[in-house]
């Protein structure tokens, strides 16, 4: 059996700045892709169903912001806060309030400081990455459903905690709030690896720091699949193994590899950015051999774009030349990306069966999301499922739900 962790690779030599959906690492990977994602789900099936063979961690997605990285630089061991840049080719790391006050401006200079200050306390060793839920100025009182609450709101997601619980004392004397998801180790920051998970019980415990790692915990054992559940997701995972069996690898590879070409102008050609701009829509694929139809349109436009853009008659023709040959090729997996599309839809069934029985678990805080007419109830952004033996990680998101969520929300930015 090929274990999926052979195939999920992190992000700029395997730093976690970005985490793919299941359902999408068939057209990562291909074949493999699709295979391992099979394997997958059912290893999350085997964990909700108390199989003690899954292999398989969960953690909860937290919609923070902004992404942050505390540790020891490997090269001087002075403490460092930063964002994503931090490993790039010349990271930038913030080790004093002068370089914030060079780089950073308006709340995030304000947020860098207070970080800066106080997860220097924690005694980090090596690197963690987080996100940043709050600091002491975005904490509310707010009252909802009769229920009074310290609230917070980094991103879209507005998090509740009972102003009467010992978590509501904790936040409201806290400076600052962070959630740790992901450590790195190594000699030198360009050469760390991710592994997935953050072990905060050996972090120094400061009461101006709320600090917690983003295990899925069930308290209540509500997350526990029954035989009927359990059934459902075979269900779905037996309709995509079904399926799986009709995609024509070989067409497959050679649609990947065009797949690939592309890139720069035409990015936005690709068959992610298509599905994505559905996800969007609120547009579930119902139809798969209207969706590979509707690719080929979004193909045809995305050249036609380009070539409105042009102004001379010999680039216009170049780009016409070659929207004609990227046609004419596509028009020969159609009947495959038939297939795919019929397939990514049975994985995101399955999918959609673990998330609903995830979401059952209260976890640490109640989620709401701000609309026009008050709060509403949310669920969590999302899951994040970690290969614990090779420590490569998926997420597990309702896209419909979030991506809704996404435009409907009123921000905190919105006020």
């Amino acid at each position: 059996m090929i274990k999926f962790s052979t195939f999920l690779k992190e992000d700029k030599g395997g730093k976690n700045l970005h985490l793919e959906h299941i359902e999408d690492e068939i057209l990562n990977y291909g074949v493999d892709g699709g295979r391992a994602a099979i394997n997958f789900v059912q290893s999350l099936r085997d964990m909700l169903a108390g199989s003690s063979r899954s292999s398989i961690n969960m953690t909860v997605k937290w919609d923070g912001a902004p992404a942050i990285f505390a540790g020891i630089d490997p090269e001087d061991n002075k403490f460092f806060v930063a964002k994503k840049s931090v490993f790039n080719i010349n990271p930038k790391l913030y080790k004093s309030v002068a370089e914030i006050d060079a780089d950073l401006s308006g709340q995030l200079n304000d947020k860098f400081k207070v970080a800066l200050a106080e997860f220097s306390k924690l005694n980090i060793k090596g690197v963690l990455q987080g996100d940043l839920m709050f600091t002491s100025d975005d904490i509310n009182t707010e009252n909802i459903d009769g229920t009074k609450y310290y609230t917070f709101q980094p991103n879209t997601i507005v998090y509740a905690v009972p102003i009467d619980s010992d978590l509501g004392k904790q936040i409201k004397n806290a400076k600052v709030g962070v959630v740790w998801h992901t450590t790195y180790t190594g000699d030198a920051l360009q050469d760390m690896k991710a592994s997935f998970g953050a072990d905060v019980s050996n972090l120094n415990k400061v009461s101006s720091v709320w600090t917690d790692d983003a295990t899925y915990k069930d308290v209540s054992g509500k997350a526990t699949m029954t035989e009927k559940e359990t059934a459902i997701v075979t269900k779905h995972l037996s309709n995509a193994g079904k399926t799986f069996r009709k995609i024509n690898s070989s067409l497959l590879k050679s649609f990947l590899n065009l797949q690939n070409t592309f890139t720069g102008v035409y990015a936005s050609a690709g068959l992610k950015t298509y599905n994505n701009s559905k996800v969007r829509e609120g547009k579930p694929v119902s139809d798969a051999k209207k969706h590979a139809q509707g690719y080929l349109k979004w193909v045809e436009n995305a050249f036609d774009k380009q070539m409105n853009k042009l102004k001379t008659d010999k680039s216009k023709e170049k780009v016409k030349v070659k929207k004609t040959e990227v046609l004419r090729e596509l028009k020969k997996h159609t009947v495959n990306l038939s297939n795919i599309v019929d397939f990514q839809n049975h994985i995101v069934n399955a999918k959609m069966s673990v998330v609903k029985k995830l979401n059952n678990v209260r976890q640490l805080t109640d989620t709401f999301i701000k609309t026009a007419n008050g709060y509403k109830v949310t669920n969590p952004e999302g899951y994040v499922a970690i290969d614990r033996v090779k420590g490569n990680a998926v997420k597990l998101v309702d896209r419909m739900e979030f991506s809704f969520n996404n435009f409907t929300a009123i921000k905190n930015w919105d006020k």
